[in-house]
């Protein structure tokens, strides 16, 4: 089956970032802000990582959003919901200087357009523990624009996470496509690469790599944007 649509990963791929340093700034700014509204810090990071790990083991029933606030409103009491219109507020506003802990490389939107220029589509696949907001914003701190991508998954709009391989089905379902007709292009091995085993083309982003597993490199095609907009280019090669 030809390739006809690639999926690029957001952080560490087209956002180049040392994930650890954004956490710690994330949850600094984070707390700083629910602090004024009442949240004891470590508390309130204990619950968003509670949260986290509720979605990533989301079965996909129901949105990753319904899961995460569920999860928070065990901790803190369903009036708690109320402050969801506050966190939205962080993300509109506080949130936007993380991006002085994020990088930022040309050559990931150069890439992403010359991508299209070869004709095919294109999607983002984060993983989708954040709200729109918030990865709306990440992807503008990359060079490039959410109307680049024909679907960018957030916590609203998937059930599962990296890395179930029913996510990048759901992501494959949603853009109306085979996962056999895509390319999952990522930086880490274990969130990214497996979406070989669904039947998909992949290829490993080398620069800002996270191989936790220490896995053989070797076996997925790999490289910088170079290699891959040749890899890529291989595959249409193949297509005819």
């Amino acid at each position: 089956m030809r390739i006809t649509t690639v999926l690029f990963d957001l952080d560490g791929t087209l956002l180049p970032m040392d994930q650890e340093q954004f956490t710690k700034s994330y949850f600094k700014r984070l707390t700083k802000k629910m602090a004024a509204h009442g949240y004891e810090p470590e508390k309130l990071m204990d619950t968003v990582w509670s949260g986290t790990t509720a979605m990533v083991r989301n079965d996909g029933k129901r949105s990753n959003e319904e899961v995460f606030w569920e999860r928070f409103a065990v901790v803190y009491g369903e009036e708690a919901l109320a402050d969801k219109a506050v966190f939205e507020m962080f993300y509109r506003e506080d949130f936007q200087e993380a991006k002085a802990d994020c990088g930022y490389d040309p050559e990931a939107a150069r890439a992403v357009r010359r991508v299209k220029e070869m004709g095919y589509r294109v999607a983002l696949a984060t993983n989708p523990i954040f709200p729109a907001t918030a990865t709306e914003s990440r992807i503008r701190w990359a060079g490039l624009a959410p109307e680049d991508f024909e679907l960018y998954t957030t916590y609203e709009n998937i059930g599962h996470c990296k890395p179930d391989i029913r996510y990048y089905g759901a992501v494959a379902q949603q853009l109306g496509v085979e996962p056999k007709e895509c390319c999952m292009v990522g930086n880490d091995v274990d969130e990214d690469m497996v979406a070989e085993t669904l039947g998909m083309r992949v290829f490993l982003l080398t620069d800002h790599l996270i191989n936790k597993s220490g896995k053989d490199i070797a076996a997925y095609p790999h490289g910088g944007y170079g290699q891959l907009l040749d890899f890529l280019s291989e595959i249409q090669t193949e297509n005819l």
